[in-house]
């Protein structure tokens, strides 16, 4: 910690405290181990304490600390710039984000622009993609796990409850994953084999929050949160999900046959486009849910309006800093005209000013 300046605290995890710190030159005598943060450089440290030296390193700890080694740099995934013993612990140097999309939610003065909500879902689909195209189920996609940076980048991070996932299917894993809100209906009936269908239903979860302002599926415990999704999506049966009835819980608890509610009763401003895509991802049978990459294609990200530059997303402060406000940035050109100078239509037009012909 002799190379960290703490500048204040973030806030605390299931297993450690995390702060804001400033990287600076290692004095005279300290120990240092070199890293690719930078002097002077803004980070995030979770300090994990060992509660018992015998007991070891924490799983989730580790579980992080492999998901984020096993993937590359991407620019949707936070990244992991070091790792060091501290005291009877040890701790994770990430690179600092400003605040998450459960602050922007939150202090959204009105819904969200729907050129805003495409822009958070499209880079949150551009992460989930990454994770599973390198085997990452992350399995706690929620709003308060994908941070936003200052300049607005959406980034997904906590990879606590991540697994390196078996395309095979024959591992077994606990179905006590996700934060209630977000977690899938098999998850509720107690599978213990899944994939990363579970991450593409919290991405729907997500996306229809943004959408509606508030969680559309808000239960106070198991129960209550299949009763929620069962309000909306109707009472699942094996014609419609093939693998219900093999699932340890499904004789656990009977509920009354109802209907599904269409989309466009529950979400009456979202467009037509919108709710399509949201349909794919809040599927009963897991294989039938759209995949992240497939879902980047989807028309609802090509249809006007297009989704926002990150320079033009809201950046709220986390808890205590200054009031929420835009970051400045530049002006975002969404629609391009024949009849427009090309010049007028880039973000940088220096970029073809050496091709343009003179005259």
């Amino acid at each position: 910690m002799d190379q960290y300046c703490i500048l204040g605290r973030i806030g605390e995890g299931a297993h450690g405290i995390v702060f804001k710190a400033k990287h600076v030159e290692p004095r005279v005598g300290w120990h240092y181990v070199p890293s690719i943060l930078q002097t002077g450089e803004i980070v995030a440290l979770k300090k994990v304490a060992l509660r018992r030296l015998e007991d070891g390193i924490p799983k989730q700890a580790l579980r992080e600390i492999k998901a984020l080694q096993e993937m590359e740099d991407n620019q949707y995934v936070v990244q992991l710039k070091a790792v060091f013993p501290h005291g009877a612990g040890f701790v994770l140097a990430f690179e600092f984000m400003l605040s998450d999309l459960a602050e922007v939610v939150r202090h959204a003065q009105r819904p969200l622009a729907q050129a805003q909500v495409k822009s958070y879902l499209q880079m949150l689909l551009k992460g989930v993609a990454f994770c599973h195209a390198n085997n990452i189920v992350h399995r706690d996609l929620k709003p308060a796990n994908l941070l936003i940076s200052a300049s607005g980048q959406l980034k997904i991070a906590d990879f606590g409850l991540a697994r390196v996932f078996s395309p095979d299917g024959s591992r077994l894993y606990t179905h006590q994953v996700a934060t209630r809100w977000y977690r899938a209906p098999e998850l509720l009936y107690g599978a213990r084999q899944y994939d990363q269908g579970v991450d593409l239903w919290a991405v729907g979860c997500i996306m229809g929050e943004l959408l509606n302002g508030s969680p559309l599926f808000p239960g106070e415990n198991d129960i209550e949160q299949l009763c929620c999704v069962l309000r909306i999506l109707g009472t699942p049966s094996p014609q419609v999900w093939p693998e219900l009835a093999e699932l340890p819980d499904y004789n656990k608890i009977s509920f009354k046959e109802q209907a599904p509610v269409p989309l466009e009763e529950v979400l009456p401003d979202a467009s037509p486009q919108a709710l399509d895509l949201l349909s794919q991802f809040l599927l009963y049978p897991p294989l039938r849910r759209i995949a992240a990459s497939k879902a980047l294609l989807h028309q609802y990200f090509f249809t006007a309006p297009l989704p926002a530059h990150p320079s033009e997303l809201p950046i709220p402060q986390r808890p205590g800093g200054p009031a929420p406000k835009a970051h400045p940035g530049p002006h975002h050109v969404h629609d391009f005209h024949v009849d427009r100078p090309l010049e007028e239509s880039l973000l940088n037009p220096e970029l073809i000013w050496p091709f343009i012909p003179e005259g």
